[in-house]
């Protein structure tokens, strides 16, 4: 029996790993059936479209960038299990409001001066809950599993994270706005139900005083992380990988419809196969590497993602678009539909090799009483990060570069993070010879 397979069974993995897939779920569900509803049918302008999805990827960030200070030291100070379980009771009020602006949208109620803000504030607040159990969901791993099972539980999270992703993205582009209304909220309670089972999960070490001064926090906890060159190099190099994604995110719709002119299902499907990407690559980087946490694989990894890119982007140029919107049906028999598709599995599977094992670094190389505050660091620079790649592919998209170009740009970013993840390899190379 594998590790994987043990740790899926037990109850010291088993109710997180549900809670965070319905929590992951339920974010991709509300997000994308709000975003695919006003793409499809409230706007009729490319730019246009690309504003609303950087924006709607801005406003689910913001709070990590904000927040996770605070949120990390509140992991570290106070049981884990206990703060998912009133973060899990949150989310049924925030998806109530979410629902309720899907459902106004629905009869076309104030679309613009009601629905759409009374939507992108419960994706806010979403955001909020997420940036609380972020920490969490890595942190509370060294402290349930042993040492050679914290990979593979990475790995778990990372590929349970994205197969959710892959769920409400379906769910989301295959499902009316009314139904999703219902579904948000009715997921939201069975996640509040499987958090009760959560194994306790108290502070490891002395209990410290929160600071509530945001900025300042935010500051201390950047800086408490530099004293591991490893870990500080995995955070950049994760960072500037999420807010590549975060542009990819913004493009998927608006490309769908106005280059490959094809249904919201069809744009549903491409956020489908790169996150079955994804968890593909979350979980074969770690048979590659055989349990060990290591950036051997990241900098080759990452290059292949931006090959895979630029390829796709060619697809993309040499595609002839019908003149009725296209079903699922009909864009996979289009002959070039197949290798569009399995160009884009590939700088998704690529992408999952890249980042879990930096994932990884931040939970193995620091103490354990560190280990949430390390996540939450991350996820300030990782939020920031992606609020910027959000709002370039904004820029990008006002000064007149056509959507399928700016993957060309995506490509080239690419290079940043071989370059981190290189000069990680290296560092972890001279600290096993040291």
């Amino acid at each position: 029996m594998t590790t994987s397979t043990q740790l899926i069974r037990a109850r010291r993995f088993l109710p997180l790993f549900i809670t965070q897939m319905l929590g992951a779920f339920n974010d991709n569900l509300f997000k994308n059936a709000m975003v695919f509803f006003v793409v499809y049918s409230v706007y009729n302008s490319e730019t246009a479209e690309m504003w609303f999805s950087a924006i709607a990827s801005g406003v689910f960030v913001a709070p990590f960038f904000l927040l996770s200070a605070l949120a990390g030291q509140l992991a570290d100070m106070r049981d884990k299990a206990r703060i998912i379980r009133v973060v899990k009771t949150c989310e049924i009020g925030i998806m109530v409001v979410g629902g309720a602006g899907l459902l106004l949208a629905w009869q076309g109620v104030a679309i613009g001066t009601l629905s759409i803000p009374l939507m992108l504030l419960a994706l806010f607040a979403m955001g909020v809950h997420s940036t609380f159990f972020g920490p969490i969901k890595y942190a509370i791993l060294p402290q349930h599993l042993d040492k050679k099972e914290v990979l593979a539980g990475t790995g778990l999270v990372e590929a349970g994270t994205y197969l959710s992703v892959l769920a409400g993205t379906i769910v989301a582009g295959w499902i009316g706005v009314s139904w999703a209304a219902l579904a948000v909220i009715v997921i939201a309670l069975i996640g509040f139900v499987s958090a009760r089972f959560v194994p306790p999960a108290p502070p490891v070490g002395a209990v410290e005083p929160l600071d509530f001064n945001v900025l300042r926090s935010s500051s201390r906890l950047i800086s408490s992380t530099l004293h591991d060159r490893r870990v500080f190099l995995a955070i950049i190099a994760i960072s500037i990988f999420w807010a590549i994604c975060t542009i990819l995110f913004v493009q998927f719709t608006p490309l769908a419809k106005n280059v490959l002119h094809a249904s919201k299902e069809v744009a549903s499907l491409f956020l489908v196969i790169f996150s079955v990407g994804v968890a593909i690559g979350s979980v074969s980087i770690n048979a590659l590497l055989k349990g060990t946490v290591s950036a051997r694989y990241s900098p080759v990894s990452v290059i292949a993602m931006g090959g895979f890119l630029i390829a796709f982007e060619s697809i993309c140029s040499n595609w002839t678009a019908a003149d009725a919107m296209m079903d699922v049906p009909t864009f996979l028999a289009h002959p070039l539909a197949p290798v569009l598709l399995l160009t884009l599995l590939g700088i998704a599977v690529s992408g999952g090799m890249f980042v879990v094992p930096l994932y990884a670094f931040l939970t193995t190389f620091v103490e354990k009483s560190q280990t949430a505050r390390t996540i939450a660091a991350n996820n300030i620079v990782n939020s920031g990060a992606m609020v910027v790649g959000a709002l370039f592919a904004g820029v990008l998209s006002l000064i007149g570069l056509a959507v399928v170009k700016q993957l060309l740009v995506v490509a080239a970013c690419c290079l940043l993070p071989a370059w981190f993840g290189y000069v990680l390899l290296r560092a972890e190379r001279a600290a096993v010879t040291a």
